[in-house]
């Protein structure tokens, strides 16, 4: 008898203790969302969800087909797709930062109107797909579907209560001038690869889907 009021005992204060660092952690990463940023640590962030986007990509493509291959209409490591979309998140849905799930939809439907748009424009100007929804159940003209949807979604959330917060703190640790001409010469970079992919975009096998 005693000793199972011991182990009664033990059972209600670790689920005490469980409880209250749920709700510690809960309120922390809350915070987070609210987090401002400087333009600087935008404009790197920007890039760093290009390269990750862009890394997601080539490594699924990996996995699918055994090879490297230079994803998307750029030259560069970077799909700006997932730059802007991440950056987007951090600055426009921080004001919904007591509502994960608003941040969640929110995101998916930011995500959706992107996709939508950007596919459409593309395959208006050069008759080409450099992705395809169009075997997924749920889609809209191949350009946007419901399972891309979702994994947005959940990538919204991450950005803006974790990633977001813990990128910023070590991109201020960059001295402010180093800061500011590694985005300067970002910038460049990709303005370059931009103007030039616009008249010879990356196309070919892994890359575009002509219908």
């Amino acid at each position: 008898m005693k000793g199972m009021k011991s182990e009664a005992n033990f059972m209600i204060k670790a689920y005490t203790t469980v409880k209250q660092f749920i709700k510690t952690e809960k309120r922390d990463w809350l915070e987070n969302g609210k987090q401002r940023y400087a333009a600087s640590a935008l404009i790197l962030m920007f890039f760093i969800f290009s390269f990750v986007g862009w890394l997601w990509e080539v490594l699924l493509h990996v996995y699918y087909d055994g090879m490297i291959v230079n994803r998307g209409m750029l030259f560069g490591p970077w799909l700006p797709i997932y730059g802007f979309g991440g950056t987007f998140v951090v600055c426009f849905l921080r004001r919904f930062s007591s509502s994960p799930r608003k941040v969640f939809f929110l995101t998916m439907l930011m995500a959706g109107i992107m996709e939508f748009v950007t596919g459409s424009v593309l395959w208006h100007v050069y008759q080409m797909r450099w992705w395809d929804y169009r075997d997924s159940l749920i889609n809209i003209k191949g350009f946007v579907c419901l399972e891309g949807l979702l994994l947005f979604g959940t990538g919204g959330v991450l950005f803006l209560y974790f990633a977001a917060p813990k990128l910023n703190s070590l991109i201020i640790r960059i001295p402010r001038t180093l800061r500011i001409a590694l985005c300067a010469i970002l910038v460049l970079l990709f303005l370059a690869d931009f103007a030039f992919s616009v008249f010879h975009p990356n196309i070919g096998f892994g890359v575009t889907m002509p219908r």
